[in-house]
C-alpha cells in the first residue's frame, strides 16, 4: 500500500475510532446524569386526596435525593383516565410519571368502555408506593357482629342490605362487590359523591354497612360510633390486631385494598426505571415517611419494576372479572 494512501487510511481509522469512543462516552454520561431537568408526577385526582398526598410525600423526598425539582401536577377527570391517557402518550424518558391507583389502573379502563387505555400495555412500573386496607363496618345498632352474620342476613333477604361507597368504581364499591360475589349474596349499592358523605349516612343509620378505607373511619371505630367486623387485607394489621380479616373468618380467598403505584410511559428504559425504583424505595424506608404513612393508615411494600408490572396485570384481571360478573356500569 503506498505511503500516502496508507496514511489516509490510518487517519480515517483513527477518526472512526475517536467517534465511536465519543459516542460511548456520551451515552454513558447520558445514562448516569439522569435526571438533568425537573420531573413531573401527574395525579388524576384533586389536591388533598389520597393519591395526591402520596405523590407529594414522594415528590419532596425525590427532589432531595435526585437534586432536581419533582413537581406534582393535578389533572382531574374520569377516575384518573384523563391524566393516565396524557402520561401514556408522553415521552418515555423518565421525566413524566404518574401516581396511579387501583381505580385508575385496574378498574376505570374496563368500567369506562370508551377508553382506549390499556395500563398493562401503556405503562411501565416504577414502584409500589402505598397500600391502604379497607374495613367492613356497620352501625352499632346493627344485629351483625361478624362477617358470617352479614352473609346470613343477606342470604335471608337478598337485596335488602344496602351499602354505601364514594362512587361507582371506587375501591370501597369494588370491595363490596367482590365480597358479594365470593359470598354468593346480593346487596344494594348506594353511590355517594365521595366517601365522607357515605360515612356520615352510615353514622346516621341511613345505610347498613360500608367498606371504607380504614384511615377514614378509625376514629369512629375507636369511639364506638361504628363497629368494625373485619379488615380486607390478607393478614391482620399491626395497628388493629384485634380486628380479624375477612379471609380468616368467612372467605379464605378474599383480599382488597386501595393501592398507589408510580408508573412511567411504556418504553422507559430499564436503567431509568431501576434508578427511580431505588430512589422511591429509599424514600419509603425513611422514618419520617413511615410515620406519615402510619398517620394515614397506610403501609408500603418494596417492589421491583417487574413485580409491579405483574401485580397490575393481576389486579386488572381480578377487577375486570368483578365488573363483568356483577354487571357494573359507570355512572352516566
Amino acid at each position: 500500500m503506498p505511503g500516502s494512501d496508507y496514511l489516509r487510511w490510518l487517519l480515517g481509522r483513527a477518526f472512526a475510532l475517536a467517534l465511536a469512543v465519543s459516542a460511548a462516552i456520551t451515552a454513558t454520561a447520558g445514562s448516569t446524569s439522569f435526571p438533568d431537568r425537573p420531573i413531573r408526577i401527574i395525579v388524576g385526582f384533586s389536591a388533598g386526596g389520597g393519591t395526591d398526598v402520596i405523590a407529594r410525600i414522594l415528590a419532596q423526598k425525590l427532589s432531595e435525593t435526585l437534586n432536581q425539582s419533582v413537581i406534582v401536577e393535578n389533572r382531574t377527570g374520569a377516575s384518573g383516565l384523563i391524566a393516565a391517557e396524557a402520561v401514556a402518550k408522553a415521552a418515555p424518558d423518565g421525566y413524566t410519571l404518574m401516581m396511579g391507583s387501583q381505580t385508575t389502573l385496574a378498574v376505570a379502563p374496563t368500567l369506562y368502555g370508551k377508553s382506549a387505555l390499556d395500563p398493562a400495555r401503556d405503562f411501565a412500573g416504577i414502584a409500589m408506593a402505598g397500600i391502604s386496607p379497607l374495613v367492613l363496618v356497620v352501625h352499632p345498632s346493627s344485629p351483625a357482629r361478624s362477617v358470617e352474620d352479614v352473609i346470613a342476613m343477606a342470604k335471608a333477604t337478598p337485596g335488602a342490605i344496602n351499602f354505601g361507597s364514594g362512587g361507582v368504581g371506587t375501591t370501597p364499591h369494588m370491595a363490596a362487590e367482590l365480597f358479594s360475589l365470593l359470598a354468593g349474596i346480593r346487596m344494594t349499592h348506594v353511590a355517594y359523591r365521595g366517601e365522607a358523605p357515605a360515612i356520615n349516612d352510615l353514622l346516621g343509620g341511613q345505610i347498613a354497612l360500608m367498606f371504607p378505607n380504614l384511615s377514614a373511619v378509625m376514629g369512629n371505630v375507636q369511639a364506638g360510633a361504628l363497629r368494625a367486623l373485619a379488615v380486607t387485607s390478607s393478614t391482620r394489621l399491626p395497628a388493629t390486631p384485634d380486628i380479624p380479616t375477612i379471609a380468616e373468618t368467612a372467605i379464605p380467598e378474599f383480599e382488597a385494598a386501595t393501592w398507589f403505584a408510580l408508573v412511567a410511559p411504556a418504553g422507559t428504559t430499564p436503567d431509568v426505571r431501576a434508578r427511580l425504583n431505588a430512589e422511591v424505595r429509599s424514600a419509603l424506608a425513611q422514618d419520617d415517611v413511615k410515620r406519615r404513612f402510619a398517620q394515614l393508615g397506610m403501609s408500603h411494600q418494596n417492589s421491583t419494576p417487574e413485580n409491579l408490572d405483574a401485580y397490575v396485570k393481576a389486579e386488572i384481571a381480578k377487577w375486570t372479572r368483578v365488573i363483568k360478573e356483577a354487571d357494573i356500569h359507570a355512572a352516566e
